[in-house]
Order: structure tokens, then sequence, then C-alpha cells
């Protein structure tokens, strides 16, 4: 390697010092360093520019007896020996101005005091040298040669960079890794190097590598300053979002109480608007909306109500029905909202979002009577969630609508009121937050009853299914210190909302049945039940006092059992339903008593058949003939499914379909279900679902592993929703036919007038798909398979 130096150090001297002085004049240009620095920079690098070129004219003259050799001989080594004390003070000059700087000190440590001085006086020393031969000297022959001071001129280069290093460890958590790493190559290199230096003659390795880690010093000191630059970056990025997000949260802190104090002027109205808002977002993003366009929804729902400012109080507060000159004056509220919108540009899709959300995608909304897609989609999107808040929030004196009531509305309005493809997607977000709500229904039950008049106070309907759920209280038989009938009753019923209901509209609106009441004295009132025994049982095991109630409650199929424990005595209830569809609900009550300390819980056992008594032979409603597949009564949602049929082009089912008597919402229908299994069977080994189809007019797709879409037409033979009700009870003949080429797959049905039209394409690579028959409260009989 020293071969190599040798023979070639001139060129590297040049090189480098040539380098040194492009970076040196670079610097000159540099905006981002700050003045010290900068100047600090420039010094180091014309030094080390200075000391190369000058060593290098040292080796070229050294020898020659010219006078002009001579006399450069004589200045190139001063110089060198100049500037490599020199480097060393504009290294300290560079130091003092980072620790300045960047560690805030505001006092020069006394060590680089120390080292600027040692540095001054090695320069003085190299100008005695001159004189006294001291550093080195020159024979006749203008050849160099080292004095006997030699080593003393390497202290400075050596000890001084070592007293900095103690400064910068002193202050290294100021620095940046890059900074910190400069310096110390700054440091240790040239010491390194110079006892090597010691060592070999004929070669300026010490200079070399003192302009080396120069360079050195350049590159790091400007990849710290790009590090710097980016971090400036990154911090105005993240102040500009904290501004624009500062500025959103005013935005719509402002639009909130904005709409407030206008749904102020409706007293039954608070908080409609931010719901809305708030629903449509999470359906934008449920529909793969990016953030923006999320936004524009979001604010397009906050504010479309927005036109009531422009509303007479004599509409907006009219209880009764409004005139026709007031109707016609309401229908102006999206052209006020658009018109009062307009002003904000930001969001230019307010004003258009708010003037057409009155439309149906039918086109017979209103102002303009927009259709289909001409409809602004966040229009569309808003329309649907703005119906279905309407309907699922106190309105006046009225109670919520049931959930599957409101449900049903949504399904009934898709493809006239609503976009069918939005109101897919909307109907899945319903069902998954009405299952979230079904997986925290233990959790509402009241902790404690005061029960004065029979049925006064009544616990939420407990879920009784197949598997066992325990209810224990506490009753205080305060009325028969007053001689009154005192007791606590078990209610057995099903309703939408899970409590029981007495008014007609109520019992009407929430489906409500109750099946039975039983008392723990073994009297009990059978109502919609079938059929209700009750009969003395074997104790559980489960200890119980005068005051102490257990009930194990449990169901299969159209049965239901209750074990009533009360005083050490055991009572059994089975009670026959009239059918296996619907819900079973076990709620609380009592007559003069207080109830207290009650609690449910599952007991993790589960009811197979023969584990409930049978009182009543089953109703089965598939004693019709049976064609390729076998019949299949499918009592609940998607309790039973056919046999799997592969799918080919030109495939077609027929079938018979009779919704059962319980049945009462429009998706209580038959359905068809696309999937895989390895076994051709619903629920079989290796099963993927590919697409939920009900001829009702609801079809979806699983998103990973489909591409979908779906058309639904309703056409002039359309009887209406209460009709088609009634003929799917009576029962109908249904057709669906299949298309396939490859990967993609088409299926049409139509069923009074309700045409339905569903494609999707296979994404996960598989060519096989077969197709079942499901449903929910129906009976599928006489199913044919024609290809």
């Amino acid at each position: 390697m020293f071969d190599f130096i040798r023979r070639y150090q001139l060129d590297i001297m040049l090189a480098l010092s040539a380098t040194c002085a492009t970076f040196a004049i670079l610097l000159f240009f540099t905006k981002f360093l700050s003045r010290n620095k900068k100047r600090d920079l420039i010094l180091m690098e014309f030094i080390a520019t200075f000391l190369l070129f000058f060593d290098r004219m040292a080796y070229i003259y050294d020898g020659d007896l010219s006078a002009f050799g001579i006399v450069m001989h004589r200045i190139s080594n001063l110089v060198v020996y100049l500037m490599t004390a020199a480097i060393v003070l504009g290294f300290n000059m560079y130091l003092e101005d980072l620790l300045a700087e960047e560690a805030r000190v505001p006092k020069t440590p006394l060590r680089l005091v120390i080292v600027r001085f040692a540095t001054s006086a090695e320069m003085l020393l190299v100008f005695l040298s001159q004189f006294t031969g001291f550093y080195y000297y020159y024979d006749e022959y203008n050849i160099y040669h080292r004095g006997p001071g030699f080593v003393l001129a390497y202290v400075v280069p050596v000890v001084c960079p070592v007293i900095q290093f103690t400064v910068i460890m002193h202050y290294r958590r100021s620095f940046s890794r890059i900074v910190y790493i400069s310096l110390s190559s700054f440091i240790f290199v040239p010491i390194a190097v110079g006892i090597l230096q010691i060592f070999t003659f004929g070669i300026s390795i010490v200079n070399i590598s003192l302009v080396f880690v120069s360079i050195l010093l350049y590159i790091f000191a400007y990849l710290d300053l790009n590090r710097n630059v980016e971090i400036s970056h990154q911090n105005e990025k993240v102040e500009l979002e904290k501004e624009k997000f500062r500025m959103k949260k005013l935005f719509d802190q402002c639009a909130n109480a904005f709409m407030s104090a206008v749904e102020g002027r409706k007293s039954y109205a608070p908080g409609h608007s931010g719901r809305v808002a708030r629903l449509a977002r999470k359906l934008a993003e449920s529909m793969g909306k990016d953030p923006r366009e999320c936004d524009d929804v979001y604010y397009a729902a906050l504010l479309h109500d927005i036109g009531m400012m422009a509303m007479p109080d004599s509409v907006l507060k009219r209880e009764d029905d409004l005139t026709i000159e007031e109707y016609e004056l309401l229908k102006q509220k999206p052209i006020e909202g658009a018109r009062i919108l307009s002003s904000i540009t930001e969001y230019p899709a307010l004003g258009e979002s708010v003037i057409a959300s009155k439309e149906r995608y039918d086109g017979k909304g209103y102002p303009k009577g927009l259709k289909g897609s001409d409809i602004p989609e966040i229009s569309r999107i808003v329309a649907i969630c703005d119906a279905y808040d309407s309907m699922m929030m106190p309105v006046g004196y009225s109670d919520a609508l049931p959930y599957q009531y409101v449900r049903e509305e949504i399904v009934k309005q898709t493809g006239s009121e609503f976009d069918p493809e939005i109101s897919e997607s909307f109907l899945k977000l319903m069902d998954e937050v009405n299952f979230d709500r079904k997986e925290d229904e233990l959790s509402h039950i009241d902790k404690e009853l005061l029960c004065k008049d029979y049925k006064g106070s009544v616990t939420a309907g407990i879920p009784v299914s197949v598997n066992k759920v325990r209810l224990s209280f506490k009753a205080e038989l305060k009325g028969r210190e007053h001689g009154l009938f005192s007791e606590p009753v078990l209610i057995v019923f099903d309703s939408y909302d899970r409590h029981i209901h007495s008014d007609p509209k109520a019992v009407e609106a929430y489906q409500y049945i109750e099946y039975g009441e039983l008392w723990f004295d073994g009297h009990f009132v059978s109502t919609a039940a079938r059929k209700l025994e009750v009969r003395v049982a074997e104790p559980t095991g489960l200890k119980t006092t005068e005051h102490s109630y257990i009930v194990t409650a449990a169901r299969f199929e159209d049965h239901m059992s209750l074990i009533m424990e009360h005083g050490g005595q055991s009572l059994e209830a089975v009670i026959a339903m009239p059918d296996r569809s619907g819900s079973v609900y076990l709620a609380l009550t009592g007559e003069n008593c207080r109830i207290y300390d009650i609690a449910v819980e599952h007991t993790g056992e589960k009811v197979e058949e023969g584990d409930i008594r049978k009182i009543a032979s089953e109703i089965n409603y598939t004693g019709r003939m049976e064609a390729d597949l076998p019949n299949i009564q499918i009592d609940n949602n998607r309790s039973a499914a056919s046999q799997g049929v592969r799918v080919e082009d030109g495939l077609r089912i027929d079938f018979h379909s009779m919704s059962l008597p319980s049945a009462n919402l429009v998706w209580h229908c038959p359905y068809v279900v696309l999937f895989f299994s390895n076994d051709g069977r619903v629920n079989g080994e290796g099963y993927r679902e590919y697409a939920l189809v009900k001829i009702n007019g609801e079809a979806g797709g699983v998103d990973k592993y489909t591409d979908s879409s779906f058309s639904l037409k309703k056409k002039d033979g359309f009887p209406g929703w209460n009709t088609w009700k009634e003929k799917c009870k009576e029962g109908i003949e249904c057709s669906v036919a299949f298309k396939k080429s490859g990967r993609k797959l088409q299926l049409s049905t139509e069923n009074m007038g309700l045409k339905l039209d569903y494609k999707c394409e296979i994404r996960d690579g598989s060519d096989t798909v077969y197709v079942a028959l499901t449903g929910d409260q129906v009976a599928l009989t006489d199913i044919r398979i024609r290809a």
C-alpha cells in the first residue's frame, strides 16, 4: 500500500487538493449552513488545498538546485508545516461553533482555548525553525532532511486532536450521529497515520489523511444538513397536518354547532345530522372510498338539512299533516341548502349533494327528478343514512322503529328510493351493527325490579337457545304483609326489541307474541303456545331458600324447557312453540314484590335431540312431492340448506317455495348461495362462500373471493311488498337460471315482477362453483335441476 502511495502520491495530492478547492468554492454558494460553520469549512478546505498543493511542490522541487527551485522548496515546506498546525486550528474553530450552535455552550471550553494557543505556538515554532533547522533542514543539494525536533512538530497534530476529542465526548449527546462520526474520524485517522509517519519517510501520509478527513468533514456536514432539512421538512409537514386537522376540527365543530342550532327549531330532531354524518362516513369507508371522499360524504351528510334555515316555523313545528302549500314550500329545502353552501369552495361537492338529497333512484324525487346514476353518489349515500336515522330514532312522542322493520323498509325501497348497490353495502353494515348488539344482550338485564302492579316493571328478554342459560334472583314478597298477592312471574315471548308490549300498535310494530306466563307455585297461563305443561321435577342440586330463585332455560327446535327452583323445590315447564322459527325470550316480572340480585349466565351446557321432553308433534311444511333434491324446511336464517349442485353454463333450478306462517318480513324467503367445498355441501370441508342472493332483491358477494355487481328492477307487474309477502306465504313457483364462462358467472331470477341479475367473477383461482338453496322461515319443495 505504501509503495502504491509513494508511486502515485503526487497525483493523489493534486487530485485531493483540486477536490478541496472545488468544495471550498461550492461552499460559497451554500445557503443552508450557518455563517460561522460555512466560514470554518471554507477555511479548512482552503487550508487542505494549500497543504497538499505545497506538499506536492516540496516533493517536486526537492533536490532542484535552480534558484527558483531552492526558493519554492523552502516556501513549500514552510507552508506545509504551517498548514498542518492551521488545519488543527481550523477544526478547533469549527468545533467551537458547533458547540455554540448545537450544544448551546455559552463559553468556549478551556481545553479548546489551550488547543488554540498550542496551534498558534506551533506555527511560531515553524517560523523559528527556518533559522535553527530544529524541525528540518536542507543540505547543499537542496535535499530536505528531518531535524532533531521533527517529532516535536507532530505533537500538536497528535495531542491537540486528543484534547479536542475529550471535548467531543463530553458533549456527544448534543451532536447528531453523522456529526459525531465525522468529528471522531477527523480526530483519530490523522493520529493513527501520524504514528505511522514517524517511521515512514518519503511520503506525506499525514497530510494526505488530514486532507482526506477534511473532505469527509465537508461530506458529513452536507449529510447532516440534508438530515436537518429533511427533519425540518417532516416537522413542517407534521405542523401543516396539525394545522389542517385543527382547521378541519374547527370547521367540524362550527358545522355541528350550526346544525344543532338549526335542528333546535325542530324539537324532535336533536343530533340527527351528526348521527347521519357519522353513519354516512362509515358507509363510505365500507364501500372503499378514500379519506377525502369520506370527508366529502361526512360534511354533505352533516349539512344535508341546512336548508331548514330558510323554512318558516309553521312548517318545521307543525305536528299534523302539512297542507299542499306547506309541502311545496318544504320541497324548496334542498334548493335553499345548496344556495347557502355555494360559498364554501373548499368542499364544492357540498352544494351539489345537498340539492340532490331528496332525489329518488327511480326519478320520482325532487327538485329536479334526477334518476339513477344522474344523482350524485354522495347524495345517494346520504339519502339511505338519513332515512335510517329518521326511522331508528324516536320522533316526537313516538318510539324508534324496531331494527327488523327499518331493515325491511330499506329492502322495500331498494331500486325505487335507494341505489341497489349502496343498499347492499348499507344492509351489510346494518347486519354487522345488529350482530354486535346481539352479542351483548345479556349485559342489558336489570339488576333489580320494584314491582307493584303486575307487569308494571319487567326485565328485558333473555334469549333462550340450545345453550342453557341460568337466571337467578332474590325476592321480598312484601305484599303478603297486607294480604295482597305477591309473587315473581316468568313471561315467555317473542318480540323484535326483547321487550313485552300491550299497546296494539306496539304489538303489531314489534311483532310481539306471548307464549305463556309461569308462577313458581306451578300455576301458568298458556297463550300463543301450542301446549304448555308444568310438573314437579327432580332437584338439580342447586341450593335455593325461601327468598332465592333459580331458573334454567333451554330450547331445542320447537320445544322449550324451564327448570324453576325455589325453596328447595323444583318444577319443570315444557312449552311447545307454534314452530321452530322465530326467537324465544324469557322475562322476569312480579306483583307486589321487590326482586333484586338479578343475574344471568350461560352454563356452558348445550341441549341436543331428546334432552327436552316432547309434548306435541312437530309441524312440518315439506309434505309435497319430492323431485331431484330432498325437500327442506328452513326455520331460521340459513338453518338448513339443500345439497350443492355444480354450476354449469345453462343450469336452471326450479322449485316451489312457501314462507312459513310465522314469516312476516320480506327476507323470509328462499336464498341462493354460491360456494365451494370439497364435498359440495354448505359449510363442508374447505368451504368458501362466494355470494348470497335472496329472491327479495338482496344480493352480495364476499369481497375476498369475488368481484361482483347486481341489478334489481321492479317491473310493472310487481304487486307491492305486502301482496308479495302474502303470495310467498300461499306458495310460489321459483326459477333460477345460470350462465357461466370460465370464472365469470351470472345468476338471474324473477318473481312477481321483481327481477334480479347478479354477476360475479371468482378470484380465488377455483373453476368449480356449487349452488345450494337455503333461506329464512321458508319451505322449499319439488326442487328440479335442469341442465
